[in-house]
């Protein structure tokens, strides 16, 4: 028997047998489904609920969210594993609409919430449908509700989208965490305690700051791994599964032997790519260069935050490698490379931040720059001048992985539209994967009807789509797997053939969603929505007596001129302020259906263009016009001061000699009159704006010129000037969407193009394939099994496939081999509980003192052997009991023979099993059956460190051979078996020793890295 304590095991005073943890899951979104939205619910012992992911997919429906509102109100905390659509995609419309939801604790590495924030700032300024539609039948609740039937079926309503600011809110509410550092999280308010939770985050590739979560809760050891890569890649590593220390050929101790393992089954039924990363590489190239090379335009449809940093490092290094060649013809080096995305500058900035999250390569990639740009520096200072201005020049040539040379960054509708009217080879890439949203959408509609372009798509999507929600990505799929209109084959540079699939002018319909302001029934209806959701937010019945009685009197409350006035009045008056407040704040967040009996008098200050108010009949402050005198800010110190009413007139921001902090605006605008951009609204004395100004100095900036004759305003792509995007460099003016604020409505047109432009497809998804799922999940070795995040036939493959492998080694019998491993629906609960025993016994003064604990990587370890009886245990609180059942029994005059009965029959009751030492003659029988036990695991690399240091020469010969001192070879065989071999005769090379010392003190490390107990 092992024990982890010390002295402390004598007081163990329970006798518990635990059978059976409970933990439950279920899959909310992304089990045998076609869509890549990724939801999970794990429900563990003492009602905690832990909530993995928020995913969405491109069409935004709200109707998928309503099982996660459900479970809103009992969660305990929230874990992120990715920073891309399908996993935290509904985060901020949660944030925003569930007022239960920024309540809960929830965590993520750094890269997914630096990664994931400018995902979604993408996501809400470039479709409307991502505010989400209002559901028809809610709708007609609302209008129900106030007896209206003015509700249009057809009508789609947009929810109020989440600002900017917002969304950086939201995710600021993000707790980060590191790779491998065990973190006990904090429970909700509304939450059970976590009894110890312990959750780790574990690298997952796939994408930047990916997590393979780990939970420890009792007994429950689960690891919750969707959407993981274990192949190591350009900007990415592969997942942290194996240990690198021992091979690779085992997988890290943490993550070994769970209870539990949910896994996602998409890719179980592809095979990886021969040749790997590199081949994968050059077909992408190849395919690129086939195109570039006739002029054409090649779409690479990405996501914004999560693989578009490994398909532009790719691209960018290719380029740069291109036009480091002087010698030879290159179409890269006439073909110009785009990334067009709305937020992919913030993207990029925070990518060039978290390198020390990318691989090991990055890193010495950008120390190697470092060291070069040093280098160049310090011989400017040692040469001379003409030397050192031609090195100067050169080092500022030496860019980051992440320093774009030839990758031009678009975030603007008139940059697409520019540069796509010009003629001439391009590679664009774009998000979004599934065009159904992002600039990729908008390049599409007008490259699709030229033969000589080309989309590349990424990944692969589902066949069994249902055709209402196909998206275009999707369809483009279904064209290229059907190839019914032939196939093109392109010759590539290691001479195998490139196939693109012709479209043959079919029609593909493009989906245009665009905002719409409300007006007249519209507006009303959508007030009444708001209405209706206020009343069942709130509990108070707005509007009647008793909440809003005195509502003048208690706004005036609240606007005092002082506070001690507030500290005067009385107790009563002070809650009913308060309350009446509360309620009037919760109106005001919408300013729909607010009426005058809300406000009562007030409503000639809060409503402009209101002059008559009926006081007849009113009473108190009704019956006067309101006043209400600001209050001063001041502190113990005096006022508060403005320091800009302070400063200087060379310190202050002017146009024209008009400050700008003031707030004078043009005398031709009006309210809410629009005004042109970079019309700042001043005059100055010739009757001209700051617009002039603005104008005169971005000329000047464009008028200066270097050396090359190249002005500093121009845009240089490639080495070359491009005249394309010279009057667009500093635009910066809002698309028409994004200039839409308050209620507004989407609207759909659909346009038609013939498509015939070439598909290819190279898989570029960066997910595990069958050959890592059906290697990695045997050497995980779980107790049970869950299959999510694939389609049905994908999650059926891998169901089977696992079932037959870990039989050997898990199954004891036919049904429990079915019931290791599940594959759920989703909105399906899986008891995924595993059945274990857990005994405490208590130890006998005299064999605690007898124990003897040795040390093993910070674990103590001891093996003892006793006999077993049991022992009657006098408990304090059993004692007590007792007592309380006297004093009872005396008070209602029981007999005390009664209270005699009830504590002799409870005392027997209270034993505990006691190991105790054995008796001489048992001890003397069991000496020579004890045999020496080795605890520990040893580490052939660790081996080799600690003989170096100790001077032995130490190399690894062959697989699982070490050689020490070429005497002696220690192996360790596939079931951890440690075997070492020592020879009389050493190899020339190394030098001779004295074989005694070596052999043994290779013995006496390896002794020393493990505990040798034994019974007796």
């Amino acid at each position: 028997m092992d024990m982890d304590g010390g002295s402390s095991a004598s007081k163990v005073l329970k006798n518990e047998i635990t059978t059976g943890n409970m933990f439950n899951f279920t899959p909310l979104l992304g089990a045998q489904s076609p869509s890549p939205a990724s939801q999970s619910l794990l429900e563990l012992d003492g009602g905690v609920k832990v909530l993995v992911d928020v995913g969405w997919d491109e069409h935004f429906s709200v109707s998928e969210l309503k099982s996660l509102e459900r479970h809103i109100p009992s969660l305990s905390i929230i874990l992120l594993t990715h920073a891309t659509s399908s996993h935290l995609g509904a985060f901020a419309h949660c944030c925003k609409n569930f007022p239960l939801f920024t309540q809960i604790p929830i965590y993520a590495t750094t890269p997914v919430i630096s990664l994931g924030r400018t995902l979604l700032q993408d996501v809400y300024s470039s479709t409307p449908l991502a505010s989400t539609v209002i559901p028809a039948d809610s709708l007609a609740e609302s209008s129900f509700a106030s007896g209206s039937n003015s509700t249009d079926p057809t009508l789609r309503l947009l929810l109020t989208p989440p600002t900017t600011e917002e969304i950086a809110y939201y995710f600021s509410l993000i707790h980060p965490l590191k790779y491998s550092q065990p973190h006990e999280p904090l429970p909700s308010a509304f939450s059970p305690p976590l009894n110890g939770l312990k959750i780790t985050a574990y690298n997952a590739g796939h994408t930047l700051g990916g997590t393979i979560w780990h939970l420890q809760h009792g007994m429950e050891s689960i690891v919750y791994a969707v959407d993981w890569n274990q192949v190591r890649e350009n900007v990415l590593s592969g997942a942290a599964w194996l240990d690198a220390s021992g091979g690779g050929a085992e997988v890290i101790e943490q993550l070994r032997k769970p209870t539990a393992l949910i896994c996602s089954s998409r890719g179980a039924g592809k095979d990886s790519l021969t040749g790997g990363r590199r081949r994968r590489d050059d077909l992408l190239l190849d395919t690129i260069r086939a195109t570039i090379a006739k002029g054409g335009t090649v779409l690479i449809p990405t996501d914004t935050s999560a693989r578009v940093l490994e398909l532009a490092y790719l691209l960018e290094h290719a380029w740069r490698k291109e036009h480091s060649n002087g010698t030879g013809e290159s179409p890269f080096k006439s073909a110009r490379l785009y990334l067009a995305s709305k937020n992919v500058g913030a993207t990029m900035r925070y990518a060039r931040s978290m390198l020390e999250w990318m691989d090991d390569n990055i890193v010495r990639e950008l120390e190697a720059v470092e060291a070069a740009t040093t280098s160049k520096k310090q011989h400017k200072r040692n040469d001379s001048k003409q030397i050192g201005n031609q090195d100067n020049k050169s080092a500022g040539n030496a860019a980051g992985p992440f320093d774009f040379k030839y990758l031009r960054l678009l975030e603007r509708k008139k940059q697409i539209d520019r540069i796509v009217a010009t003629k001439g080879a391009r590679v664009i890439l774009a998000s979004d994967t599934s065009l159904e949203w992002g600039f990729s959408k908008e390049i599409l509609h007008q490259i699709a009807n030229d033969s000589s372009n080309l989309i590349i798509l990424t990944e692969s999507y589902g066949v069994n789509v249902r055709k209402d929600k196909e998206s275009l990505a999707a369809l483009l799929w279904s064209w290229y797997q059907e190839r019914r209109d032939g196939v093109a084959l392109e010759p590539g540079a290691d001479g195998q053939n490139l196939e693109q699939v012709h479209t043959g002018g079919r029609e593909l319909q493009v989906h245009i969603a665009e905002r719409v302001p409300l007006q007249g029934r519209e507006l009303l209806a959508y007030q009444q929505y708001l209405a209706t959701q206020r009343r069942l937010q709130n509990p108070i019945p707005l509007g009647s007596g008793s909440a809003l009685e005195t509502t003048a009197d208690a706004v005036d409350e609240t606007s005092s001129t002082s506070s001690s006035s507030s500290d005067e009045s009385d107790p009563e008056r002070q809650g009913k302020a308060l309350n009446t407040s509360a309620a009037v704040a919760n109106l005001n967040r919408n300013k729909a259906g607010l009426t005058k009996e809300t406000f009562g008098v007030n409503v000639l200050l809060r409503q402009p263009g209101l002059y008559d108010y009926n006081v007849r009949g009113k009473k108190g402050r009704e019956q006067m016009f309101p006043f209400v005198s600001k209050r001063r800010r001041a502190d113990d110190f005096g006022d508060l001061i403005r320091p800009d009413e302070y400063l200087r007139a060379e310190e202050r921001d002017e146009i024209d000699g008009h400050d700008m902090r003031d707030d004078n605006l043009n005398k031709n605008s009006k309210l809410g009159q629009k005004r042109k951009w970079g019309d700042t609204g001043l005059e100055g004395a010739n009757g001209s704006n700051g617009r002039g100004t603005v104008n005169k100095r971005r000329q000047q900036k464009t008028n200066v010129t270097d050396n090359n004759g190249i002005a500093n305003g121009d845009v240089i792509v490639n080495g070359l000037h491009d005249p394309d995007l010279d009057d667009l460099s500093d635009d910066s003016e809002l698309d028409p969407d994004e200039s839409i604020n308050g209620p507004s409505k989407v609207v759909t047109r659909v346009q038609s193009v013939e498509a015939h432009l070439k598909i290819a497809y190279v898989d570029f998804v960066g997910l595990h394939d069958q050959r890592s799922l059906s290697m990695l999940i045997p050497l995980i070795q779980p107790r049970k099994l869950i299959l999510v995040g694939g389609d049905a036939s994908e999650t059926a493959v891998l169901a089977n496939e696992c079932r037959q492998k870990l039989v050997p080694a898990f199954s004891e019998s036919a049904e429990r081999t079915h019931n290791g491993v599940f594959t759920p629906l989703n909105g399906q609960m899986v008891d995924a509980s595993v059945d274990t025993n857990a005994w405490t016994v208590k130890l006998s003064n005299g064999l605690v003192k007898r124990l003897r604990w040795q040390n093993v990587r910070g674990l103590g370890i001891v093996t003892l052997m006793g006999h077993l009886g049991a022992m009657a245990v006098e408990d304090q609180e059993f004692t007590d009991t007792i007592s309380k059942k006297r004093q009872k029994l005396l008070k209602e005059d029981r007999e005390g023979s009664e209270v005699q009965k009830i504590a002799f029959e409870a005392k027997s009751q209270q034993t505990a099993p006691v190991l105790d030492v054995l008796p001489a003659s048992m001890a003397a029988a069991t000496r020579f059956v004890a045999q020496p036990l080795h605890v520990g695991d040893l580490r052939l690399a660790d081996l080799r460190k600690i003989l170096q240091s100790t001077g032995h020469t130490a190399d690894f010969r062959g697989e699982g051979t070490l050689l020490i001192d070429g005497l002696v070879a220690v192996r360790k065989t596939a079931t951890g078996k440690i075997e070492v071999e020592g020879g009389g005769l050493g190899l020339p090379e190394y030098p001779v020793r004295n074989p005694e010392s070596s052999f043994y003190a290779v013995k006496r490390r390896i002794y020393d890295g493990l505990a040798v107990i034994a019974g007796g």
